[in-house]
């Protein structure tokens, strides 16, 4: 597509928004525990990731007028993230509680009962929300959680008639379990799967990778990239596939890491004018350069603390 012709298009992403909050150590014989909170959400961190390598980003997400909530729309307003396709919520925030391990990885726990980000109804999710995105970018918790999960995934699959699909589970074992996740009926209308090792072992425990993209293949997703953490990507187009190595970087911790490998898998893809259909146009090579740039991405967002995804500029 000619470039006058992808002007006013962008990625729109759809999903949640979290209170990531950190622990410090309380000092010796304290009975007080001071939580950091920093915005976060697998989705909105991929909406300001997008926004900051210079992409057009819209975020369709419900926000709370809570203290969060106004948070949040700092982080995605700033970053340039457009947010006129959210819902001004009435419910509250969610708000997850990391601990980081030795590895700077994070396992969190969530306190998302009766939360704005999975309220979504069919009178929400019209077609005007999408507006003119090329791409739309969902999963994680909004393809699973009740009760808003099915009119995502009804708006996703009404999405894929006019623009490329992405999506990322993102599994949080301790708020979805694996029959959730619904992974091959997803692929019916997703072009692009995204996930990490850690996702995999979850949803299919013992399952070589190679073998589970041939899965996901012949359920319909043309493009499935499997990250590894410090040993890189797999990446694998209608079953053609080639390893990706991760950049060196001295680790703060991976929050956010994913997120951003996403965004900079779908930045490369949309600058090549390559999203807005079925990826028709895309080879091996191509996916292969998209992916190295993405792992250049998540790198320098584990360099940082939090999810603090780089700017163009910082490339």
């Amino acid at each position: 597509m000619p470039a006058r012709e992808r002007a006013d298009l962008m990625i729109a992403v759809l999903g949640e928004c979290v209170a990531d909050s950190f622990t410090g150590r309380p000092p010796a014989g304290s009975a007080e525990l001071t939580l950091r909170a920093l915005p976060g959400g697998g989705p909105a961190n991929t909406a300001v990731a997008l926004a900051r390598l210079g992409t057009p980003a819209r975020f369709l997400g419900r926000l709370s007028h809570d203290v969060f909530g106004a948070l949040f729309r700092e982080r995605l307003s700033s970053s340039g993230v457009d947010l006129t396709a959210c819902v001004e919520a009435g419910e509250p925030s969610t708000l997850a509680v990391a601990a980081l391990d030795e590895r700077g990885r994070a396992e969190y726990t969530f306190y998302a009962t009766g939360t704005a980000d999975w309220q979504w109804t069919p009178g929400e999710l019209g077609p005007a929300r999408l507006g003119s995105a090329s791409c739309l970018h969902t999963g994680s918790l909004a393809l699973v959680k009740e009760p808003g999960r099915e009119a995502v995934e009804e708006f996703a699959r009404q999405a894929s008639a006019r623009a490329t699909v992405s999506i990322d589970p993102n599994v949080r074992p301790s708020l979805a379990g694996r029959d959730d996740y619904q992974v091959e009926r997803w692929c019916a209308f997703a072009d692009i799967l995204r996930l990490s090792d850690d996702d995999l072992g979850f949803l299919l425990p013992g399952v070589p990778p190679e073998r589970a993209c041939d899965g996901w293949h012949a359920a319909g997703a043309r493009l499935v990239v499997v990250t590894l953490g410090a040993a890189g990507a797999l990446v694998s187009l209608d079953g053609e596939r080639a390893r990706v190595a991760a950049p060196g970087v001295a680790v703060v911790d991976t929050v956010g890491a994913g997120d951003a490998f996403t965004a900079g898998l779908l930045h490369s893809l949309e600058v090549k004018g390559l999203l807005g259909g079925r990826l028709d146009e895309l080879d091996l090579e191509t996916v292969v350069a998209a992916a190295e740039f993405a792992a250049r991405v998540s790198a320098l967002t584990c360099s940082v603390a939090g999810a603090n995804p780089p700017w163009a500029d910082q490339l």
